[in-house]
């Protein structure tokens, strides 16, 4: 596995992080934020349930699944980017056992 500098380290972290923080405010808006609100959100419907109602009970795990997987793209793209190659790691590791 090759080195990486500092600097570019800082920066991947930096910015794994920032996404991080971006997906935790959306998962907690879904899930919290419709709570909080839950009584100006009554008006509006969804399959014929009160959105309150709805995001309680499928919408919150709905938007989790679907932030699971931009978060898997998104990682995908940042390693990418820092030229971090999963694959290549896989196959250095292959078969190698660790003596404890």
């Amino acid at each position: 596995m090759k080195k990486i500098e500092k600097a570019a380290a800082d920066q991947y972290f930096k910015e794994k992080n920032r996404y991080t923080a971006i997906y935790l405010i959306i998962g907690l808006l879904s899930s919290f934020g419709v709570v909080l609100f839950a009584d100006s959100l009554t008006d509006l419907t969804i399959n014929g349930y009160p959105f309150h109602y709805f995001m309680g009970a499928q919408g919150a795990i709905v938007i989790f699944i679907i932030l699971l997987f931009v978060n898997a793209r998104v990682s995908d793209s940042i390693d990418k980017k820092y030229g971090i190659d999963e694959s290549k790691n896989e196959s250095l590791s292959y078969g190698k056992t660790l003596d404890h």
